[in-house]
Order: structure tokens, then sequence, then C-alpha cells
């Protein structure tokens, strides 16, 4: 277990190839950093609000660019000026901000995933549609859009997603759904057909995804609109064709809406978001010392 600074509300995870994770807050605006074999005490690497940053949403490392890309959300319950969702960079080694981009149609930039090339591929929560950033390009651009990306209530866009193996993106609807749904990345880039890959439950809101070997994923079940803050889990998924299978890794867990896999052991967060999206009039203020931290636990064999 290791602490991150209180009051964090974490929301995604990613670890460097030096073997530090990065954990991005969705209260503060911001991004900390815990390094291997230091004390365990994490550092704001990139400062609240810097580069106009606000509900601090997906994290990706991008060693070979030196680049920390985050995407920023506009929900509110921030300690930071709230500003339009955005995919932003920063520089992965002092956290200086270095770019950031808007996206299009006022879109909710949720999460990313990053192919051999360098391309990044970003999901939009309000919109049924993938983008992506190609190297060195100066605006986002709509990879994929349609209604088969669509899902039920109020946001109809798409919440996680991973590659696997470099042939197939996959991502999940921010709705509950008894399916993920895969997309074909072709050789030279274009997307292919939508497919769903359904599951033998419904699912309770894949908030991330994270590919571990050829035909298995990990799913971060954060339960973020079910009805009680200690029904999340983290999920192996093993891909069967157009079927999953599902074995439950850890449960009982208070909003897990993202973790990393680093060899054989799965690290995850608890974000705790009922402490500020279901309060009502007359409660109590906010409560301070709220602590965070990251957690492990060991992947199963596969079979």
């Amino acid at each position: 277990m290791q602490a991150l600074p209180e009051d964090w509300y974490p929301e995604s995870v990613a670890i460097g190839p030096d073997g530090s994770f990065y954990v991005g807050s969705w209260r503060q605006g911001a991004v900390a950093r815990l390094k291997p074999g230091v004390a365990p005490k994490a550092e704001v690497l990139v400062k609240p609000g810097a580069n106009g940053l606000a509900n601090g949403q997906g994290v990706l490392v991008d060693a070979r660019h030196q680049a920390l890309w985050v995407c920023s959300g506009n929900s509110g319950f921030t300690t930071v000026p709230q500003t339009p969702s955005a995919l932003k960079r920063y520089d992965l080694a002092t956290g200086a901000p270095r770019a950031s981009y808007a996206m299009p149609g006022n879109g909710y930039c949720n999460d990313m995933a990053q192919d051999a090339r360098g391309n990044l591929y970003i999901t939009d929560s309000y919109h049924p549609r993938v983008l992506r950033l190609a190297p060195g390009a100066a605006a986002l651009t709509v990879w994929k859009e349609g209604p088969a990306l669509a899902g039920e209530g109020p946001y109809k866009g798409l919440n996680g997603i991973a590659i696997d193996g470099g042939r197939d993106v996959y991502v999940s609807l921010v709705a509950a759904a008894p399916y993920l749904l895969r997309i074909g990345l072709g050789a030279d880039g274009q997307a292919g057909e939508v497919t769903r890959i359904e599951a033998p439950r419904t699912m309770k809101n894949v908030d991330a995804i994270r590919a571990w070997k050829p035909g298995r994923l990990v799913l971060f079940e954060s339960n973020a609109f079910g009805g009680g803050p200690y029904g999340g889990q983290v999920t192996v998924a093993r891909i069967e064709g157009t079927k999953l299978g599902l074995r439950t890794v850890v449960a009982g867990l208070n909003d897990p809406s993202s973790g990393a896999v680093l060899g054989d052991r799965v690290y995850f967060i608890e974000s705790k978001y009922s402490l500020l999206t279901r309060r009502k009039d007359g409660d109590p203020p906010v409560p301070t010392g709220v602590p965070f931290d990251i957690q492990s636990h060991a992947l199963p064999p596969l079979q």
C-alpha cells in the first residue's frame, strides 16, 4: 500500500518504465508521482490547475516522447477553476505544461490508450466516439463514431479503453452494460467494425480497462452509479471470440475507478466519489483529511 496526498480523490493510474506511479486527482486537478524505492510520500508533479487541468481523468505515460498525458474533465466538485474538457500534455520529468488539445463538439475527455506508432485514442463520455491524436498533430480528430458505440442513460458515450496486442481496441460504456465493445485496428491505423463482446453478467460501470496479456484484460468496475459505496471490484476478463469470461480479483471496493498492471500484479485506487457527489442540501461540508492510497493484488494464473 502506498499513500497518496490527502483529499486526492484519484481517478486514474499509470506506471512509467522506471516503476513510478502517476495518479491524477479528480478533486484537485493535479497529478502525483510516487517513485520506487523512495519514502512512501507522493510528490505533486503537476500542480493543481496547471495548464487548465480541472477534473483529472485518464493518465498515460509516453516515455518515448517524455510526455505525460492527462484528460481534463469538467464535471465540477473541484478545488480549482472549471475549464472546458481537453487533452493535456505535460513534461514527464518536471510536470511543466506543454500543450492542450480541445475536445471537439463539447466532448468529454475520459481515458486514453496509445498504439505502437504513438497515436493516442481518447474516449468521449458525452458522444459515442473515439478520438485520435496522431504524433505531431495540432488537433484531435474523430477515429470512430456511430450508434454502435452509444450507451443508455444521460451519458451516451464511452469510458475505459485499452489496446490488446496492437490489433483491437476495447472500450466500455459509461453506463453499466453486459458487454464491452471491440473496434478493429487496421495495419494502416484505420478503424474497423464494432463488435459486442458479451459478458455473463451486467458489469458495474467499467471505468477503466487495462491490457494484461494476449486475450486478457483487467477491468475496473467502479460501480459509480450503483446503490452503495462498496460495490466496486477488479475483474480479469478472458476474451473468447465474442464472449467474455470474468473472474473477480478483488471485491468490496469504494469506487475503484482505475489501476495499472505491472507483471502479474494489479495496482488500484479507491476514488470515494460519493463523499463529493452524493451530498444533499444541508449536509455538513466535504470532510477534509480523507486518506487515499494505491493498493495491489496478485493476478490469478492464466487458465
